[in-house]
């Protein structure tokens, strides 16, 4: 029997995705398997420690830490998640192994390097990587914050969506931390989201415009999302395999199975501080919308997704620097309707939500909105010397920040 699902707010849900790899060369190491079989002392595709579970989707190189059930609070996670953290850098040092965070390897070359995780009696990964081929960055090269919020009911989740669509667009503006591919600057801040958008091209029903477009409940979703969606993707997934909610990539999904949205377009940062710092800065701007703090429900549900679409890709290329010019869509948020950088959107955000002044957020956030996005960061920590052996250096230094957890200063 099923818990009974949460009211609003009530629960957070996080998921943290860092990438396996060598000690001494950074490289992408395909052995979150041995990892996963150390630590539950067996082979194991997932390990659960008290409130915590460790786990592996589809690429080897991978692993991710969850909350096992949703926390009534963010501010206690981020100790937790750290313990969990260095839990794993012990059972990774004798296999030569460190975690890395950030939302791309810099110089992984997916063609060559990504393993898919051999244990699938259903067929799902061998299915998914047929048709969407799994050997790109935009599959395998790719470590995101996944933030869930929960709903109780048609009410909720319609308020809850329509709030969290508003918030997607500026998600990078604050959480790039993708600033290099292929072992060079990319043309994206968030090279990640850049990448991501993409993935899935070959059945568009999948992704959608990234945002998702409005919805009043689940049988409207399920309409207009799910079963296109499922209509699409039959001719290629014959058995049905792939039949499921999760196949959806929008930038932010209904996981009706467990009565919660699933925000995905955030880039793991380098520490779990800065992941949760971003997860209460998220929360608290969904609240403020959810509670019509400064437009109606009505309101923003009625403002088109290619405006939003449109206001994401350019926080996806410029990060802070993007220009949020859509007069609406800042009335919606409480501002002016003159153009702002979206640097100046959250800095309204996180004073008006006041969640820039609790204790576990403020020094996070502080840095975020002085030093800019960890993207903007390490471009600044490399300088004019974007070789591989500075890389190296930076990235080393972002690893030493994830095992201490704090925060990335150049």
């Amino acid at each position: 029997m099923n818990p009974p699902a949460l009211d609003a707010f009530a629960g957070y849900g996080v998921e943290l995705e860092y990438m396996v790899v060598a000690r001494d060369t950074l490289a992408v190491l395909p052995i979150a398997d041995r990892l996963l079989a150390s630590a539950a002392g067996r082979a194991a595709s997932a390990v659960v420690r008290g409130g915590f579970g460790w786990c592996n989707e589809i690429v080897l190189h991978l692993v991710e830490i969850k909350n096992q059930a949703p926390a009534p609070a963010l501010a206690p996670l981020a100790a937790g998640f750290q313990a969990e953290v260095a839990a794993i850098g012990q059972f990774l040092q004798p296999l030569g192994a460190r975690l890395m965070p950030t939302g791309m390897h810099p110089w992984m070359d997916p063609r060559r390097e990504t393993r898919l995780w051999a244990d699938d009696p259903a067929g799902i990964y061998r299915a998914y990587d047929r048709i969407f081929d799994c050997h790109s960055h935009g599959q395998a090269n790719l470590q995101s914050m996944q933030l869930n919020l929960p709903f109780a009911d048609d009410t909720q989740f319609a308020r809850l969506h329509a709030a969290i669509r508003l918030v997607l667009p500026i998600l990078p503006a604050i959480a790039a931390s993708s600033p290099l591919a292929d072992g060079r600057p990319a043309a994206h801040l968030d090279a990640r989201m850049a990448a991501y958008a993409g993935a899935v091209a070959r059945v568009p029903a999948v992704i959608g415009e990234l945002v998702p477009d409005t919805a009043t409940g689940r049988a409207d979703y399920v309409e207009q999302v799910l079963a296109p969606m499922y209509r699409a993707i039959a001719p290629l997934d014959p058995d049905g395999v792939l039949q499921h909610e999760w196949l959806n990539a929008r930038g932010a999904i209904p996981r009706f199975e467990r009565d919660a949205i699933e925000i995905r377009v955030v880039d793991m940062q380098e520490c779990p501080a800065a992941d949760l710092a971003i997860a209460a800065a998220t929360a608290a701007a969904v609240r403020a919308l959810y509670d019509a703090t400064w437009s109606s429900l009505s309101e923003q549900q009625a403002i088109a997704t290619p405006v939003l679409t449109r206001l994401m890709h350019a926080c996806v290329r410029y990060g802070d620097a993007a220009l949020i010019d859509d007069g609406p869509y800042l009335r919606l948020l409480g501002l002016p309707a003159h153009p702002v950088a979206a640097a100046e959107v959250w800095q309204h955000l996180i004073e008006t939500t006041g969640v820039g002044r609790a204790a576990p957020w403020r020094e996070p956030l502080q840095c975020m909105q002085q030093q800019g996005p960890l993207a903007r960061r390490i471009l600044r920590a490399l300088g004019a010397d974007a070789t591989r052996q500075r890389q190296h250096a930076v990235y080393e230094a972002l690893c030493d920040c994830l095992d201490a957890g704090r925060m990335f200063t150049p």
